[in-house]
């Protein structure tokens, strides 16, 4: 392939991010936490099951996923996972239909999850190859569609099981997702080997055109660090995305009716998402100027202070506010965790190695919702998982000291 043939890169770009669009609606399910109650007797933890294990098989796919990627290819990973994700779906709205809680849990869970896993490795391993120059910024875009895709959910959703109930809303988002997903799927192509953008020139810094494999990474303490800082920072994020509406109705004025209500949390679960895919963004390009450890410690530090205050809080205005830093943080680590390993482990077996790390996402979701769902349930609010998480937080700043890359390496400056 010579220079001339290559694909615009920036176009492979643009579907990564329609990939991602799609397969961040998972992050919209707490909207269909009290319809799903309401309709059927069900749980706060009951329902919210079905997300823990959805991002329980996420990272679970990603690292098989991001082994039959740099094996098979990317494109045959992305349309196996929007298959998966549009009849994962499909199936949840047979299972709502049927009132049946293990249907759910098998298509929402496993079915849905799966196909998350597929897709979600896929842009950003691949992206990370095409644009070595631009490591932070093209992970932060690739990923902010995630983050952004629950505002798909969150505003139209509420409108939507209104007028049809939430049946018929997981099969139009099921048909949906299947189309979108799979077409753009068609557009992950990997660079030949060696290739450079136009005007660039690997340095030294990282492991630009290194490739570490598999079984090295796990060898070296980053993996085991790198793991734990992303577990940490999901797990906050986690726990109140699997929370936020029921949460943010709580606050609502008592006056309100239950459709009112519901309809003004999709509103401010929006906002939130559109929070968290700004924060993609934002910190990632931020990492390639100040380095992926700085990052890290300032994502620690600021949400321990703004957990705390959280918990403290009675005002909806208020309670908006600390969301949204938090959907800002959880974006960011999740942007800035995909550079950061290419800078430490090379780009040739990425997939493999941080669809791996992405197990640490499987069990914060676990950890993070269930941990709310249950204290929620037995003391009757939220105060007591906030003030842990906070704790959490402040104890993990000492993650990214032990981080410190070698001085000959200095992974974690711009690259």
């Amino acid at each position: 392939m010579t220079e001339n043939s290559y694909p615009n890169r920036w176009l492979i770009a643009l579907a990564g991010i329609v990939m991602q669009l799609c397969l961040g609606t998972v992050y919209g399910w707490s909207v269909f936490t009290k319809p799903l109650m309401a309709a059927h007797g069900w749980s706060n933890p009951q329902v919210t099951l079905a997300f823990t294990i959805c991002i329980g098989f996420l990272g679970l796919a990603s690292a098989l996923g991001g082994y039959i990627l740099d094996t098979k290819g990317a494109r045959r990973v992305a349309t196996a996972g929007g298959i998966l994700f549009g009849i994962g779906i499909l199936l949840t709205g047979l299972g709502d239909k049927m009132a049946s809680l293990p249907m759910i849990y098998l298509a929402y869970g496993l079915v849905a999850g799966l196909g998350l896993g597929f897709g979600y490795i896929t842009p950003i391993a691949t992206l990370v190859k095409w644009f070595p120059d631009k490591r932070g910024l093209i992970t932060g875009l690739s990923v902010m569609g995630f983050g952004i895709g629950a505002l798909l959910m969150t505003v139209f959703s509420p409108g939507l099981i209104a007028s049809f109930g939430t049946t018929v809303t997981f099969y139009i988002f099921g048909i949906i997702f299947l189309l979108a997903v799979c077409a753009s799927a068609q557009m992950m192509i990997e660079p030949p080997a060696g290739y450079s953008p136009p005007g660039w020139t690997p340095g030294a810094k990282g492991a630009a055109t290194a490739g570490m494999t598999l079984g090295e990474a796990v060898k070296s303490k980053y993996f085991y660090l790198l793991w734990a800082m992303l577990f940490i920072n999901v797990t906050a994020g986690m726990a109140i995305i699997s929370q936020a509406s029921p949460m943010a109705q709580e606050l609502m004025s008592a006056g309100m009716s239950a459709a009112e209500k519901a309809a003004k949390a999709g509103l401010i679960l929006g906002i939130f998402s559109i929070f968290n895919g700004i924060g993609r963004l934002f910190w990632a390009s931020l990492s390639d100027k100040i380095g992926r450890r700085t990052v890290f410690t300032i994502l620690f530090a600021s949400q321990a202070v703004v957990f705390y205050l959280l918990a403290t809080t009675t005002n909806l205005t208020m309670f908006i506010i600390y969301c949204c830093y938090i959907y800002l943080c959880l974006g960011g680590g999740f942007a800035t965790m995909p550079a950061y390993a290419a800078d430490i482990y090379g780009t040739k077996f990425v997939g493999r190695i941080y669809g791996w790390k992405l197990t640490a996402w499987s069990a914060a979701g676990v950890v993070g919702p269930m941990l709310f769902a249950q204290i929620r349930q037995s003391s009757g609010n939220y105060q007591q998982a906030l003030f842990i998480t906070a704790v959490a937080l402040a104890v993990a700043l000492i993650l990214p000291v032990l981080a410190a890359p070698p001085k000959e390496q200095q992974p974690d400056k711009a690259a």
